[in-house]
Protein backbone atom coordinates (compact mmCIF):
# COMPACT_ATOMS: atom_id res chain seq x y z
CA UNK A 1 0.00 0.00 0.00
CA UNK A 2 1.28 3.29 -0.98
CA UNK A 3 2.43 5.83 2.12
CA UNK A 4 -0.19 8.40 2.43
CA UNK A 5 2.34 10.64 3.60
CA UNK A 6 4.43 10.29 0.67
CA UNK A 7 1.64 10.96 -1.78
CA UNK A 8 0.27 14.07 -0.71
CA UNK A 9 4.33 15.13 0.00
CA UNK A 10 4.77 14.75 -4.04
CA UNK A 11 1.15 15.73 -4.90
CA UNK A 12 2.36 19.19 -2.98
CA UNK A 13 5.75 19.36 -4.93
CA UNK A 14 3.90 18.70 -8.61
CA UNK A 15 1.34 21.45 -7.37
CA UNK A 16 3.89 23.77 -6.81
CA UNK A 17 5.66 22.97 -9.95
CA UNK A 18 2.63 23.69 -11.70
CA UNK A 19 2.51 26.94 -10.49
CA UNK A 20 5.44 27.80 -11.37
CA UNK A 21 5.29 26.37 -15.20
CA UNK A 22 2.05 28.22 -15.73
CA UNK A 23 4.12 31.19 -14.32
CA UNK A 24 6.42 30.94 -17.04
CA UNK A 25 3.57 30.23 -19.72
CA UNK A 26 2.14 33.55 -18.84
CA UNK A 27 5.40 35.73 -18.80
CA UNK A 28 6.46 33.52 -22.31
CA UNK A 29 2.72 34.88 -23.57
CA UNK A 30 3.37 38.51 -22.95
CA UNK A 31 6.90 38.41 -24.12
CA UNK A 32 5.37 37.10 -27.26
CA UNK A 33 3.28 39.90 -28.04
CA UNK A 34 5.82 42.28 -27.22
CA UNK A 35 8.34 40.29 -30.00
CA UNK A 36 5.38 39.88 -32.60
CA UNK A 37 4.97 43.35 -32.46
CA UNK A 38 8.65 44.28 -33.25
CA UNK A 39 8.78 41.40 -35.87
CA UNK A 40 6.07 43.28 -37.31
CA UNK A 41 7.04 46.62 -36.95
CA UNK A 42 10.58 45.42 -39.00
CA UNK A 43 8.67 43.41 -41.59
CA UNK A 44 7.59 46.02 -44.02
CA UNK A 45 10.26 47.79 -44.12
CA UNK A 46 12.53 45.15 -44.84
CA UNK A 47 10.57 43.89 -47.42
CA UNK A 48 11.09 47.03 -49.32
CA UNK A 49 14.44 47.51 -48.79
CA UNK A 50 15.77 43.67 -50.04
CA UNK A 51 13.03 44.78 -53.10
CA UNK A 52 14.85 47.38 -53.98
CA UNK A 53 18.71 46.25 -53.52
CA UNK A 54 17.15 43.04 -56.06
CA UNK A 55 16.01 45.66 -58.49
CA UNK A 56 19.21 47.46 -57.92
CA UNK A 57 21.40 44.48 -58.62
CA UNK A 58 19.26 43.39 -61.47
CA UNK A 59 18.71 46.97 -63.05
CA UNK A 60 21.69 46.55 -65.54
CA UNK A 61 23.84 50.11 -63.70
CA UNK A 62 27.23 50.42 -64.74
CA UNK A 63 27.79 50.98 -60.69
CA UNK A 64 27.88 48.34 -58.78
CA UNK A 65 28.58 47.38 -54.89
CA UNK A 66 30.70 44.32 -53.83
CA UNK A 67 27.85 42.75 -51.61
CA UNK A 68 25.67 43.17 -55.14
CA UNK A 69 28.24 40.41 -56.45
CA UNK A 70 29.48 36.69 -55.64
CA UNK A 71 33.03 35.98 -55.33
CA UNK A 72 34.57 34.21 -58.34
CA UNK A 73 34.90 31.37 -55.78
CA UNK A 74 33.05 30.32 -52.42
CA UNK A 75 36.12 28.85 -50.41
CA UNK A 76 35.42 30.46 -47.40
CA UNK A 77 31.96 30.62 -45.04
CA UNK A 78 31.31 32.09 -42.25
CA UNK A 79 28.10 31.07 -40.15
CA UNK A 80 25.78 32.85 -37.97
CA UNK A 81 24.06 30.51 -35.40
CA UNK A 82 20.88 31.94 -33.19
CA UNK A 83 20.02 30.07 -30.33
CA UNK A 84 18.70 30.91 -26.76
CA UNK A 85 20.18 31.89 -23.82
CA UNK A 86 17.58 29.67 -21.58
CA UNK A 87 16.27 26.29 -22.15
CA UNK A 88 12.84 24.78 -21.43
CA UNK A 89 11.56 26.10 -25.08
CA UNK A 90 11.10 22.56 -26.05
CA UNK A 91 12.85 21.63 -29.45
CA UNK A 92 13.61 25.22 -30.21
CA UNK A 93 17.73 24.93 -29.50
CA UNK A 94 18.11 21.62 -30.77
CA UNK A 95 16.05 22.42 -34.20
CA UNK A 96 18.56 25.37 -34.81
CA UNK A 97 21.73 23.28 -33.85
CA UNK A 98 20.96 20.35 -36.35
CA UNK A 99 20.04 22.49 -39.08
CA UNK A 100 23.53 24.55 -38.14
CA UNK A 101 25.77 21.42 -37.93
CA UNK A 102 24.26 19.58 -40.88
CA UNK A 103 24.98 22.77 -42.90
CA UNK A 104 28.40 23.03 -41.74
CA UNK A 105 29.12 19.47 -42.91
CA UNK A 106 27.61 20.01 -46.52
CA UNK A 107 30.05 22.94 -46.61
CA UNK A 108 33.28 21.27 -45.55
CA UNK A 109 32.76 18.56 -47.83
CA UNK A 110 32.80 21.05 -50.61
CA UNK A 111 34.81 24.47 -49.06
CA UNK A 112 36.65 25.53 -46.10
CA UNK A 113 34.41 26.50 -43.31
CA UNK A 114 34.92 29.86 -42.00
CA UNK A 115 34.20 30.88 -39.05
CA UNK A 116 31.62 30.61 -36.58
CA UNK A 117 29.78 33.20 -34.15
CA UNK A 118 26.66 31.68 -32.21
CA UNK A 119 23.96 33.81 -30.53
CA UNK A 120 22.73 32.45 -27.25
CA UNK A 121 23.93 30.47 -24.12
CA UNK A 122 21.90 27.07 -25.42
CA UNK A 123 23.94 26.89 -28.79
CA UNK A 124 27.21 27.73 -27.36
CA UNK A 125 27.07 24.60 -24.75
CA UNK A 126 25.62 22.67 -27.42
CA UNK A 127 28.46 23.18 -30.21
CA UNK A 128 31.40 23.06 -27.83
CA UNK A 129 30.11 19.44 -26.58
CA UNK A 130 29.63 19.06 -30.29
CA UNK A 131 33.49 19.68 -30.67
CA UNK A 132 33.10 22.38 -33.13
CA UNK A 133 35.18 25.40 -32.39
CA UNK A 134 33.38 28.38 -31.93
CA UNK A 135 35.15 31.87 -32.93
CA UNK A 136 32.59 34.78 -31.41
CA UNK A 137 30.04 34.19 -29.11
CA UNK A 138 26.76 36.80 -27.98
CA UNK A 139 24.86 36.28 -24.93
CA UNK A 140 23.38 39.75 -24.67
CA UNK A 141 20.46 38.81 -26.75
CA UNK A 142 17.79 37.65 -25.55
CA UNK A 143 13.56 38.46 -26.37
CA UNK A 144 14.79 42.43 -27.06
CA UNK A 145 17.15 41.83 -29.50
CA UNK A 146 18.82 46.10 -30.11
CA UNK A 147 19.58 47.02 -33.46
CA UNK A 148 22.72 48.53 -32.84
CA UNK A 149 24.01 45.67 -31.42
CA UNK A 150 23.12 43.64 -34.49
CA UNK A 151 24.43 46.00 -36.77
CA UNK A 152 27.82 45.55 -34.90
CA UNK A 153 27.89 42.24 -35.94
CA UNK A 154 26.35 43.09 -39.88
CA UNK A 155 29.46 45.51 -40.33
CA UNK A 156 32.02 42.91 -39.20
CA UNK A 157 30.32 40.18 -41.64
CA UNK A 158 30.23 42.83 -44.48
CA UNK A 159 33.99 44.06 -44.33
CA UNK A 160 34.98 40.69 -43.92
CA UNK A 161 33.11 40.04 -47.40
CA UNK A 162 34.22 42.84 -48.88
CA UNK A 163 37.97 42.37 -47.81
CA UNK A 164 37.73 38.58 -49.37
CA UNK A 165 38.12 36.62 -46.33
CA UNK A 166 34.45 35.47 -46.93
CA UNK A 167 33.04 33.98 -49.73
CA UNK A 168 29.50 33.54 -48.08
CA UNK A 169 27.39 34.67 -44.97
CA UNK A 170 24.75 31.84 -43.53
CA UNK A 171 22.55 32.21 -40.85
CA UNK A 172 21.14 29.72 -38.74
CA UNK A 173 17.67 30.57 -37.14
CA UNK A 174 14.31 29.82 -36.78
CA UNK A 175 12.08 31.43 -39.20
CA UNK A 176 8.74 32.81 -38.37
CA UNK A 177 5.99 31.88 -40.60
CA UNK A 178 3.22 32.20 -38.46
CA UNK A 179 2.19 31.72 -34.50
CA UNK A 180 1.51 28.14 -35.37
CA UNK A 181 4.78 27.40 -37.79
CA UNK A 182 7.96 28.28 -37.40
CA UNK A 183 10.35 26.50 -38.86
CA UNK A 184 14.27 26.23 -37.85
CA UNK A 185 16.46 27.23 -41.67
CA UNK A 186 20.04 28.01 -42.62
CA UNK A 187 19.93 31.30 -44.64
CA UNK A 188 22.70 32.56 -47.09
CA UNK A 189 22.11 36.61 -46.58
CA UNK A 190 25.66 37.41 -48.75
CA UNK A 191 26.03 37.64 -51.41
CA UNK A 192 23.05 39.26 -52.70
CA UNK A 193 23.32 37.10 -55.48
CA UNK A 194 21.64 34.39 -53.49
CA UNK A 195 19.21 36.88 -51.71
CA UNK A 196 16.06 34.85 -50.83
CA UNK A 197 13.22 36.59 -49.05
CA UNK A 198 10.40 34.56 -46.73
CA UNK A 199 7.37 35.20 -47.23
CA UNK A 200 5.01 35.30 -43.81
CA UNK A 201 1.16 34.04 -43.10
CA UNK A 202 1.09 38.36 -42.45
CA UNK A 203 2.35 38.99 -45.85
CA UNK A 204 0.23 36.77 -47.63
CA UNK A 205 -2.70 38.18 -45.65
CA UNK A 206 -1.43 42.15 -47.05
CA UNK A 207 -2.07 41.24 -50.22
CA UNK A 208 2.31 42.01 -50.76
CA UNK A 209 4.91 40.50 -53.10
CA UNK A 210 8.26 39.45 -52.40
CA UNK A 211 9.81 38.98 -55.33
CA UNK A 212 11.09 42.67 -56.16
CA UNK A 213 9.93 45.95 -56.32
CA UNK A 214 7.97 45.29 -59.10
CA UNK A 215 8.61 49.18 -60.59
CA UNK A 216 10.74 49.76 -63.71
CA UNK A 217 14.46 48.63 -63.22
CA UNK A 218 15.32 52.31 -64.71
CA UNK A 219 16.79 54.57 -61.61
CA UNK A 220 17.90 57.93 -62.06
CA UNK A 221 20.72 58.32 -58.91
CA UNK A 222 20.90 61.82 -57.02
CA UNK A 223 23.41 62.63 -56.13
CA UNK A 224 25.03 59.70 -57.47
CA UNK A 225 24.48 56.40 -57.44
CA UNK A 226 27.96 55.42 -55.59
CA UNK A 227 26.49 56.96 -52.83
CA UNK A 228 23.22 55.45 -52.73
CA UNK A 229 24.27 52.39 -52.97
CA UNK A 230 27.21 52.51 -50.53
CA UNK A 231 24.40 53.56 -48.28
CA UNK A 232 21.79 50.89 -49.61
CA UNK A 233 23.14 48.25 -49.93
CA UNK A 234 24.73 47.52 -46.49
CA UNK A 235 21.37 49.00 -44.78
CA UNK A 236 19.36 46.30 -46.40
CA UNK A 237 22.25 43.88 -44.83
CA UNK A 238 22.04 45.16 -41.10
CA UNK A 239 18.14 45.33 -41.39
CA UNK A 240 17.62 41.26 -42.91
CA UNK A 241 19.89 40.51 -40.17
CA UNK A 242 18.15 42.27 -37.30
CA UNK A 243 14.72 40.80 -38.94
CA UNK A 244 16.23 37.35 -38.36
CA UNK A 245 17.15 37.82 -34.30
CA UNK A 246 13.52 39.38 -34.32
CA UNK A 247 12.41 35.95 -35.70
CA UNK A 248 14.55 33.51 -33.30
CA UNK A 249 13.14 35.86 -30.57
CA UNK A 250 9.41 35.58 -31.24
CA UNK A 251 10.24 32.19 -32.34
CA UNK A 252 11.62 31.35 -28.76
CA UNK A 253 8.71 32.86 -26.68
CA UNK A 254 6.03 30.75 -28.69
CA UNK A 255 8.14 27.29 -28.46
CA UNK A 256 8.55 28.50 -24.36
CA UNK A 257 4.85 29.16 -23.90
CA UNK A 258 4.06 25.72 -26.11
CA UNK A 259 6.09 23.80 -23.82
CA UNK A 260 5.04 25.61 -20.46
CA UNK A 261 1.56 25.03 -21.54
CA UNK A 262 2.14 21.17 -22.22
CA UNK A 263 4.14 20.82 -18.89
CA UNK A 264 1.33 22.68 -16.97
CA UNK A 265 -1.42 20.25 -18.58
CA UNK A 266 0.64 17.39 -17.35
CA UNK A 267 1.29 18.48 -14.41
CA UNK A 268 -2.65 18.85 -13.64
CA UNK A 269 -3.08 15.32 -15.15
CA UNK A 270 -0.16 13.97 -12.53
CA UNK A 271 -2.29 15.37 -9.52
CA UNK A 272 -5.85 14.13 -10.65
CA UNK A 273 -3.64 10.73 -10.48
CA UNK A 274 -1.96 11.68 -7.11
CA UNK A 275 -5.17 12.38 -5.33
CA UNK A 276 -7.01 9.51 -6.62
CA UNK A 277 -4.23 7.43 -5.14
CA UNK A 278 -3.82 9.46 -2.39
CA UNK A 279 -7.67 8.82 -1.18
CA UNK A 280 -7.75 5.08 -2.01
CA UNK A 281 -5.02 4.64 0.13
CA UNK A 282 -6.83 6.70 2.66
CA UNK A 283 -9.72 5.47 2.14
CA UNK A 284 -8.15 2.08 2.89
CA UNK A 285 -6.25 2.92 5.77
CA UNK A 286 -9.87 4.59 7.33
CA UNK A 287 -11.69 1.22 6.32
CA UNK A 288 -8.29 -1.13 8.31
CA UNK A 289 -8.55 1.00 11.13
CA UNK A 290 -12.41 0.54 11.67
CA UNK A 291 -11.76 -3.18 11.34
CA UNK A 292 -9.20 -3.14 14.00
CA UNK A 293 -11.62 -0.98 16.11
CA UNK A 294 -14.83 -3.51 15.62
CA UNK A 295 -12.07 -6.33 16.22
CA UNK A 296 -10.95 -5.32 19.55
CA UNK A 297 -14.70 -4.81 20.83
CA UNK A 298 -15.65 -8.19 19.52
CA UNK A 299 -12.33 -9.27 21.66
CA UNK A 300 -13.39 -7.54 24.78
CA UNK A 301 -16.97 -8.81 24.55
Amino acid sequence: MANIRQLDKRRKSVKNIRKITRTMELIATGRYKKAMDRAAAATDYTKRITAIVQDLAQSGTEVSHPLLSAHATTDTVDMLVLTANRGLCGGYNGAVVRAATARRAEIKKQVEAGEISVSGKRGISALRYAGIPIEKTYTEFDDKPSFSAVAKIADELIERYITGKIDRVDVAYTRFVSSSKQVAVVETLLPFSNLEISTTDADSKAGDKVEGSGVNNDYEFLPSASAILEEVVPASFRVRLFKCFLDAAVSEQIARMIAMKSATENAGDIIKSLSRRYNRARQSKITQEIMEIIGGVEALG
